[in-house]
Order: C-alpha cells, then structure tokens, then sequence
C-alpha cells in the first residue's frame, strides 16, 4: 500500500469550488424563478496578479464582442452578456444539448490598489481578459541595504 501526504489546503480548495459552485448555481436557480432568465450561466474566470496587474480571464467561447459588456462602478468589476441560442441549430433535431446559452453577469470587487482609469479588455479566440493595473504607489518597492 503506497503512502500519499494528505494536504489539507487542497481539500479546503476543492470545498471551496464546490461550495462556490453550489451558491452561484442556486443564485442562478432563484434568478430563473423571479423570472429574469431561466437560462442564466456562469462563465468560467481565472484571477491572476504580478507584479504590475491584476488580470482576469474569461471563457466566453462562440460569443460575439458585441454581446459583451464589461464595465466598473462602485469599485466592482462588472462582466456580463448574453449568449444566444443559433436559430439554425434548432432545425438540426439534437438529441442533445450541453452547452451553455442565455445572459451571465459576474461580480468582482477591486481593491483600492488598482488603478480603474487604465483597465483594458481584450477579447480573441473565445477568451476574455481583462487587465487592471496597480497604482504605482502601491506597487512594492526593492530597498538597498548597505552595509557599512
């Protein structure tokens, strides 16, 4: 029998998705039954930072730019849009269908380190990403020790 190291911080990881998963799945649930969408999604993000932005991605695959809207108020980074179901696929009688349609909207606090004039969004080959830079006074700074 093989020893494996147990590492609590990934089992803490894997309940935090899954707990992350469950809210913005009833979240989405009890949107459907105020009557705003039943077919609400939530887009996939990675969050990233270096050492002079913070970046988040975006999966939006077969979305077009102008579906998408991607705006900042009250310190909150705002991405949302709408997917829409081809007519065409309709004709084509599917047996099945797994991917994902309808509006999304995702959240996203910013902390006061960043700099919400200068954020940028690209968007290519399905992927969104969005680059917020840091103030310059709040980025860290290498102090010369000398020794005398």
């Amino acid at each position: 029998m093989a020893l494996t190291r147990w590492d609590p911080f990934k089992d803490l990881l894997r309940l935090q998705d899954e707990l992350n998963r469950l809210f913005e799945s009833e979240i989405s649930r009890r949107m459907g039954e105020e009557g705003l969408t039943s077919s609400s999604w939530i887009p996939p993000v990675d969050i990233y930072e270096d050492e002079n932005n913070i970046v988040v991605k975006a999966d939006l695959p077969g979305m077009d730019q102008k579906d998408i809207e991607v705006k900042v108020e009250n310190n909150s980074l705002v991405i949302k849009g709408e997917k829409k179901f081809e007519d065409e696929e309709k004709k084509n009688n599917y047996h099945r269908i797994e991917r994902f349609y309808g509006t999304f909207q995702r959240v996203f606090t910013l902390p006061d380190t960043v700099d919400v004039e200068k954020i940028k969004a690209t968007y290519k080959n399905g992927v969104l990403e969005i680059t917020i830079p840091k103030k310059p006074e709040t980025k860290p700074k290498q102090i010369k020790v000398e020794v005398k």
